[in-house]
């Protein structure tokens, strides 16, 4: 079996979670064996999962698992991976199954990969494929162990529904009590994680002062994209520092990368070279980002991002 391991923060499932879970079908497909998705707490319609590919939903409810704590979700899920005998383990390559990967991979005994973008392949050896020195080369590894857990980067495998709801299955299993004691928690409310965001519009010293970002965040709004930053921007305390993308901020994938008044340093290369499309644009020529771009325009960002907007909302107006 592959279980699926589906975030649900708040009881919703984000893209990240669905984007596994269609992973986790995948892989079952290509190992000829079933898929299960598991939901921890409450969650709103946790048979929606069987759309994308889980054959039955396994969901966990207890008063321990109502907030995060990686030692509590790393014995569940380790429990009920047992309680199945799950062969594989998917989780999504987030901030929270990058605190349970390691774990999951000592409590199992299982062999691990970080961030995978491929399927497996079934050619009598199990094998995965990743990015590797900030995405400039492509690494395969072997994962002999009997049992394997592999997490999934974000915007790796578009989410397929495809297929009718799961039954959802009520599981018992030992889920021990936490030892932190939460005093408080902040989220970030209303846009979407720059890890599955597919629209990204970015930001640097170029725009000489945070009472400036006003164009970025419009063009951002326009488009329906999340805005990011580069670490000087957030150093400077211009933006929030979840908002840094880069090698030291958020690795990020998007089909679109917009990068405004950013010189392209090999920093913050690292965390979007990924990205299908990279647009820049900077008024200096000899700006290092020009060459890892896929279209580049060398004009003053405050002349050319409002036109951008502009140019869009007529664009979407017309649609």
């Amino acid at each position: 079996m592959v279980l699926v391991y589906a975030e649900s923060p708040k009881g919703k499932f984000k893209k990240a979670a669905l984007e596994a879970v269609t992973y986790g079908k995948k892989t079952a497909e290509v190992l000829g064996v079933e898929c299960a998705a598991l939901v921890l707490g409450d969650a709103e319609n946790p048979g929606q999962l069987g759309q994308y590919g889980a054959s039955k939903v396994l969901q966990v409810s207890h008063e321990n698992l109502s907030n995060f704590d990686s030692q509590v979700y790393t014995a569940t899920i380790a429990g009920v991976a047992t309680q199945m005998g799950a062969t594989v383990v998917v989780i999504s390559h987030s901030s929270t199954g990058k605190s349970l990967l390691g774990r999951l991979a000592v409590k199992l005994d299982a062999g691990s990969v970080a961030g995978v973008n491929t399927l497996p392949t079934n050619d009598g050896a199990f094998r995965v494929k990743k990015g590797v020195f900030s995405g400039k080369a492509t690494a395969a590894y072997e994962i002999s162990t009997p049992v394997k857990v592999i997490s999934l980067m974000g915007n790796s495998i578009p989410p397929e529904a495809a297929g009718a709801a799961a039954t959802v299955e009520a599981v018992s299993v030992d889920v021990p009590a936490s030892r932190l004691t939460i005093k408080e928690a902040k989220t970030v409310e209303g846009t979407v994680p720059l890890p599955e965001a597919e629209l990204v519009v970015s930001a640097g010293r170029g725009m000489k002062g945070p009472e400036n970002w006003g164009i970025i965040e419009e063009l951002a709004t326009a488009m329906g994209a999340t805005t990011a930053c580069s670490r000087p921007v957030a150093d400077m305390d211009w933006r929030p520092h979840h908002e840094h993308v880069g090698q030291t901020g958020v690795a990020i994938r998007p089909n679109l990368y917009i990068a405004a008044g950013i010189s392209g340093a090999i920093q913050h290369l690292a965390g979007v070279n990924s990205s299908k499309v990279i647009v820049v644009i900077n008024k200096d020529p000899e700006a290092p980002f020009f060459k890892a771009a896929d279209y580049g325009i060398c004009a003053d960002l405050f002349d050319v991002v409002p036109k951008i907007t502009e140019a869009y909302k007529k664009f979407k107006a017309a649609q």
